[in-house]
């Protein structure tokens, strides 16, 4: 992942610029749904900081952290609230939110590593909390502009998530990419 990490220090203005203006609601709208009213919840690899700052605004309480420093520099600015430098790997809290929100940065793993961040991303959730994230559809590994990719498909992502512990039901959509225009 480290040219991934390489590509997001180097490129993080115009990463930033790119989506920072990219309207969420109505994802966050659904995921929000499942919350209650001031829930905490963590922006893991929030890049632009941008969904951290629209839940703060809407009175949750917010933690967020993305493994770039160029990244989490600009995400700390924009959004008022100190982003940490950290990768998936690192996350150790137990039982902390209500609401984990992994927003096209889970993709950036190599495929082995998937498994063990999505446990440790379910081990820091609430009991009946929500759970987000999201990929890009299709099925392998790839890379793209200096950056490594993994593509899933629902069937994959069900096999991954099956062997979280008490977990109540998962729901999947397919939704059209954000910024249609790359």
């Amino acid at each position: 992942m480290n040219s991934t990490l390489d590509y997001y220090n180097d490129n993080a203005d115009g990463f930033f610029t790119s989506t920072v203006g990219v309207d969420m609601g109505a994802l966050h709208q659904r995921f929000l749904a499942g919350l209650q009213p001031g829930g905490s919840i963590l922006d893991a690899g929030c890049g632009s900081g941008r969904d951290a700052k629209a839940f703060a605004e809407q009175g949750f309480l917010v933690a967020a952290f993305d493994a770039s420093p160029a990244l989490a520099a600009l995400a700390s600015e924009h959004s008022g609230m100190a982003v940490s430098v950290r990768t998936f790997s690192e996350v150790s809290e137990i039982a902390s939110y209500d609401g984990i929100w992994a927003c096209a940065s889970l993709l950036h793993l190599p495929q082995a590593d998937i498994p063990a961040a999505l446990g440790g991303l379910w081990r820091a959730l609430r009991s009946g909390g929500s759970f987000y994230l999201s990929f890009k559809l299709g099925s392998g590994e790839r890379r793209q502009s200096g950056r490594h990719f993994t593509d899933v498909d629902e069937s994959c992502l069900r096999s991954w998530l099956a062997v979280l512990p008490e977990l109540a039901s998962i729901e999947t959509w397919l939704t059209e990419d954000a910024r249609p225009d790359r």
